[in-house]
């Protein structure tokens, strides 16, 4: 016998778990994250507190800044398209549990 909150979850899933998946809706929901840990490293890089790193920013700026873009791209793209799809994921299995456990009692 499913509680109150697991028919709801049970219901809201089947009418969104479609919309959920699809890719625009996964980059809105993990962007925040990827942005704010793309920040926090270019904070951390730019914060001078490890001097060879500096000096060596400062002495191949162009190349660096090239691949550090790549870099933060990458980073973003990945931790937004892994978030979203955990997220689904994890809610899907829940839907899947509560569905076997409703159809055994």
């Amino acid at each position: 016998m499913l509680t109150p909150e697991e028919k709801n979850f049970v219901v809201y899933w089947e009418q969104n778990r479609a919309s959920k998946k699809k890719v625009l809706r996964q980059i809105y929901v993990g962007l925040p994250l990827a942005m704010v840990l793309v920040v926090a490293i270019f904070a951390n890089l730019l914060s001078g507190w490890y001097g060879r790193a500096q000096m060596v920013f400062f002495r191949e700026n162009a190349s660096l800044i090239i691949v550090l873009l790549l870099a933060s791209l990458l980073i973003v793209v990945f931790v937004v398209i892994f978030s979203a799809r955990h997220r689904w994921e994890q809610n899907e299995q829940r839907y899947l549990e509560l569905l076997n456990r409703d159809q055994e009692s």
